[in-house]
């Protein structure tokens, strides 16, 4: 049987989406060969080429609207845009770096209404060098031709997501089934013609798409459609984080003109059963998680008795088949956080799956992507680094984890030093106290470079509520370690939590603002809540003071609820200005405005007291040792040697960029000697030193271990 998974315009332009190589690499450990494709990139990579152009000009042309004075700006300069539309992407694939000089001049790039963002290059970029201000440029480029697409010739268009508002909370069918027995657009025609030559090259009998989200609904449905008009014998599914969500109570019967089957939750025991039914080998209630059409009734089949697979047994994820050199890495806003997700090429790896903590109150903890947490081993997970980084050739790493394990992390740091890999990574995390100063700068000596963590509202009162199991004082002590250690902090923030007041909000703000203020978080975004139905929120909304507005189930996605907050603030009132301020503080400009200033409407004046962030960096760390602590030198050679005088030696310790000589008594030297020895990153028997061996306490008592501290010595 012929297989091939298919990612569905559009996700990201500077990475494929992981889910088809993961699945991949599962098959692969059954041995079940798969063809996969990312369908974004390429209708992408067809769109922005001089042949791409052209047809896109021509379309503007022949249907003959009446343009804006921008759009029209664009299409009077078509020909600067077919000949540079080359070179750009080229350079947005780092194969033509000379060419951001050019850009960079101002001269050589045709220029509309986005580049009216120009004036805050000079922060962005004025320390960076020309090659991030030039693909910051070139992004607007783009931009600008994605906005002559929208006004001109298909209003659904957008660079990472597609027709998203017919994805986005559709309880009713009738939309999307309605605009995809519409006319193709352009991009449709674009998507289809690709479509059609996998279709041909590959001959498959099974095709499955993975459906992150809503931006990438409408080109999964209009793929699904094609395939079923032209290759009526092949069959169709549909898995990914959209259906896991929205289509957990599917009744649609129109859905199942387009797909066979609809699964849920993990996509390998799923798939593996589907293809077994497919080849007579299983019956179709013995599926897994799978809808399907029974008698013209959609039906759930779940007859399954074997376990999903462990983490052990899923394999590692494989990109083969993906244009891996081609994807584009873009700069659209001048968010640190949001630079790293949109430039350059990660490898997608998961570290455990599910949530180890599990508890969020707004969070979907009773679904299997969260609530089934399984983590994998250290060496598992650095073996699979390395067999990916040799498939791609790229070193980067984004840890796709809802939040990653502060004891796995520890661990695969560890492991990364020990076979002395070069790895560049981030990850999202609960900012918990776990995260000491050593464990910080452990991750960092590992290439760890960005964490992104929910501060969420910034409240205690609400954190409580929300059962982050943190408090506004160890967030900013677990910030300042990650700063310390050379990590950028990322802050997920929002607004309109059920029951927050006027007051929390603006206290919220002032909090958000002294951390910055501090230089402990580099960036952040807020978002305002929104309730699913799978959250304990969604599940009991009136423990929580809300209710559910009366909706309409139309037997389709079902996920976000429109719901009521009677006791809390106008949510929606605070947006602009929350936001605002964000953008002046990753500035590092504005900190002395009183937060009035950022509102059109009054606010009352906030009870946080103006050095609570800076006092909680003031509380002491903690002295006490955990007896299951280990140690670990990842400082270069000591060297030890007789000194002039006596009883004393000379030690030498060196680091990348100095020496350290200082003397010290015989036996203390020795102690040092041996203590770095045993628990050096260089050391291929490494042995962890733990603090309950008793020379230990005496060592910690002398004063090199300050200076020891400073070269390398981490107590974890």
């Amino acid at each position: 049987m012929k297989i091939l998974l298919i990612t569905p315009p559009f996700t990201q332009l500077n990475t494929p989406y992981p889910a088809t190589a993961y699945l991949k690499g599962f098959l692969n450990t059954k041995g079940i060969a798969a063809a996969q494709c990312d369908l974004g990139i390429e209708v992408i990579l067809t769109l922005f080429s001089i042949d791409g152009l052209t047809k896109l000009f021509a379309e503007v042309e022949k249907n003959k609207k009446v343009l804006s004075d921008n759009a029209q700006r664009i299409f009077n300069l078509q020909n600067e845009y077919l000949k540079t539309i080359g070179p750009v992407v080229s350079f947005l694939q780092d194969k033509n770096p000379a060419l951001a000089h050019l850009i960079c001049d101002g001269s050589y790039l045709p220029e509309a209404s986005r580049f009216a963002q120009l004036a805050d290059l000079e922060w962005a970029f004025g320390t960076m060098g020309s090659k991030d201000k030039a693909k910051h440029l070139a992004t607007l480029y783009l931009e600008d031709l994605c906005d002559l697409i929208v006004e001109a010739v298909d209003p659904h268009f957008g660079f990472s997501r597609y027709a998203e508002r017919l994805g986005r909370s559709a309880s009713s069918f009738d939309t999307l089934d309605k605009a995809l027995h519409q006319k193709n657009t352009f991009i449709d025609h674009l998507l289809l013609d690709i479509l059609k030559s996998k279709m041909v090259a590959l001959q498959p009998d099974f095709v499955a798409f993975s459906v992150p989200f809503p931006g990438n609904l409408y080109s999964a449905f209009k793929s699904a459609q094609w395939i079923k008009k032209h290759y009526p014998h092949v069959k169709v599914a549909m898995g990914g984080g959209f259906p896991n969500t929205e289509l957990r109570s599917l009744s649609e019967v129109r859905v199942f003109s387009y797909f066979d089957f609809i699964t849920l939750d993990d996509g390998e025991a799923p798939i593996l059963h589907l293809l077994e039914h497919l080849q007579g080998k299983r019956l179709r209630t013995d599926l897994k998680r799978t809808f399907a059409l029974e008698n013209g009734v959609v039906t759930y089949f779940n007859g399954s008795k074997e376990k999903d697979f462990s983490q052990l047994e899923v394999g590692t994820p494989d990109y083969s088949d993906l244009f891996l050199n081609q994807y584009i890495s873009v700069i659209e806003i001048v968010n640190p956080m949001h630079r790293l997700w949109s430039d350059g090429r990660w490898n997608k790896l998961t570290l455990a799956h599910g949530c180890y903590w599990g508890k969020c109150t707004f969070c979907d903890t009773t679904l299997d992507y969260i609530k089934n947490y399984e983590p994998s081993t250290a060496m598992l997970l650095c073996d699979r680094i390395e067999q990916m980084m040799e498939q791609t050739g790229h070193n980067g790493f984004h840890f796709v984890d809802e939040a990653a394990p502060p004891a796995l992390m520890k661990e695969l740091a560890l492991e990364i030093l020990r076979r002395q890999l070069t790895v560049v990574w981030w990850t999202n995390i609960r900012f918990e106290k776990s995260f000491s100063k050593d464990l910080c700068l452990l991750l960092a000596a590992s290439g760890c470079i960005a964490v992104s963590g929910g501060l969420e509202v910034a409240s205690d009162r609400l954190l409580e509520l929300i059962e982050k199991g943190v408090t506004l004082k160890q967030v900013a002590k677990v910030t300042s370690h990650f700063t310390q250690a050379g990590i950028m902090v990322h802050a997920y923030l929002m607004y309109g939590f059920p029951s927050q007041s006027v007051q929390e909000t603006v206290d919220a703000l002032e909090v958000v603002r002294q951390l910055f203020q501090q230089g402990i978080v580099q960036s952040g975004y807020w978002h305002q809540f929104a309730m699913t139905a799978h959250s304990p929120i969604g599940l009991n909304p009136k423990a929580f003071k809300v209710r559910k507005q009366d909706e309409i189930i139309g037997g389709f996605a079902n996920n976000d609820i429109v719901h009521i907050d009677a006791t809390g603030a106008d949510h929606e009132a605070f947006s602009v200005g929350l936001k605002k301020s964000l953008f002046n503080f990753m500035h590092g400009v504005c900190f002395e405005f009183d937060l009035q200033e950022w509102f059109e409407f009054k606010i009352p004046k906030t009870t946080v007291q103006s050095n609570f962030i800076a006092q909680a960096l003031l509380d002491g760390e903690e002295k006490k040792i955990k007896a299951n602590a280990k140690v670990v030198w990842l400082g270069a050679a000591v060297t030890l040697k007789p000194s002039a005088k006596k009883s004393k030696v000379a030690l030498c310790i060196s680091s990348k960029k100095t020496d350290l000589n200082f003397q010290c008594s015989a036996e203390t030297g020795k102690m040092i000697l041996d203590l770095v020895q045993r628990c050096s990153m260089y050391n291929p028997a490494l042995e962890s030193y733990s603090v309950l061996e008793k020379d230990f306490e005496i060592l910690f008592s002398q004063a090199e271990m300050m200076l020891l501290k400073q070269y390398g010595l981490l107590i974890l």
